[in-house]
């Protein structure tokens, strides 16, 4: 699969570029990744927000790598 790493996009995010990075890494539309992420957030058994701050902080952001 190669040397894939999970980055930031600030360029291309709202919030945190977090969704947008994701797109990134799984290769598909930063909409779909922003919806899944809504749609996510109204079924109560996944902590959809304390798993958005933990990918925020986690995951370097673009620019640091130069990309």
């Amino acid at each position: 699969m190669g040397n894939k790493k999970l980055i930031r996009d600030l360029t291309n995010g709202n919030l945190g570029g977090v969704c947008a990075g994701i797109a990134n890494y799984f290769g598909s539309d930063v909409t779909v990744v922003r919806l899944l992420f809504i749609v996510s957030f109204f079924i109560p058994s996944i902590p959809i927000l304390l798993i958005y701050a933990i990918l925020w902080i986690v995951t370097p952001e673009k620019y640091q790598y130069g990309i």
